[in-house]
């Protein structure tokens, strides 16, 4: 096999993926590359070449390319990304910042994270909070063996602690916080979602089946229990799930409760506070 000139390859690559309906073509065709080791060279190696026709025929039949990298920049890392843990997106870095904006001055507090996937939220905020520690479940096991991995990467596995828990069975002790990207996509609303999403990523990450609101459902009855006074329960949500969530929190016997909406302007978190005695 001979060498081939890098961007009639990339052009081609452009081009089939295109037909393909990804959304944003070039920038995809850009990434394999670089993932292939094309570096800055005019003419792809053989070797490189390969890897890279390899790249683009996956992502052809629409696989995620964070499942072709291994990787996916989220809040301020960039977190390893596995078939196994949804692709973490910007929508949940509204949940990070709504986290960290209240455990801000609140010294050493204890973070709960229910159903942690690849660690990217707990391990983002105790990346923003030096003094804090947590605790991560998830029901699957590949999913905890990511998150470690990524707890190395972000530099905080001596404050962090991952368990398999079906949500907050087995979870002991009191916490400052309690977060949580639950799944929350109703049955109805599967056949809709993008390929990348329906076809490839964990299907117990994001739907509970139903209405969407099952796990809800178990945080507002299980999680105030596990809460300190002063503590916090929050979620993301579907953009549509403001107002039945809130009612949960509230039926909970949460004060303080609101909705944080996300750069696109649509409802993505709601909060509540356990009263401080």
């Amino acid at each position: 096999m001979t060498e081939r000139d890098a961007r009639r390859a990339l052009q081609d690559a452009r081009r089939r993926l295109d037909l393909a309906g990804v959304s944003d073509p070039a920038r995809d065709a850009s990434a394999l590359l670089e993932a292939a080791g094309a570096g800055a060279a005019d003419r792809l190696p053989p070797d490189v070449a390969a890897r890279f026709e390899h790249l683009v025929a996956r992502r052809v039949r629409r696989e995620p390319v964070s499942h072709l990298t291994g990787r996916r920049a989220f809040w301020m890392h960039d977190f390893i990304v596995t078939p196994d843990v949804l692709d973490p997106r910007p929508d949940t870095e509204t949940l990070v910042e709504t986290a960290r904006d209240v455990l801000r001055d609140a010294g050493a507090p204890r973070l709960l994270d229910l159903g942690t996937g690849s660690g990217c939220i707990l391990l983002s905020l105790l990346h923003e909070l030096p003094g804090a520690t947590g605790i991560g479940t998830d029901i699957s096991s590949a999913a905890l063996d990511v998150a470690w991995r990524n707890a190395d990467r972000v530099g905080v596995a001596d404050r962090v602690t991952f368990g398999q828990a079906d949500w907050l069975r087995g979870v002991a002790g009191r916490f400052d916080l309690i977060v949580s990207n639950p799944p929350y996509i109703a049955e109805a609303e599967m056949a809709d979602l993008q390929p990348e999403v329906r076809d490839w990523e964990p299907h117990l990450a994001l739907t509970p089946g139903g209405d969407g609101l099952a796990a809800y459902r178990i945080l507002a009855r299980d999680a105030p229990a596990h809460l300190g006074p002063g503590g916090w329960l929050m979620a993301e949500i579907g953009h549509r799930q403001a107002a039945a969530v809130t009612a949960l929190w509230r039926q909970a016997g949460l004060t303080r409760i609101g909705v944080t909406r996300d750069l696109n302007g649509r409802d993505r978190v709601v909060s509540g506070q356990k009263a401080a005695r």
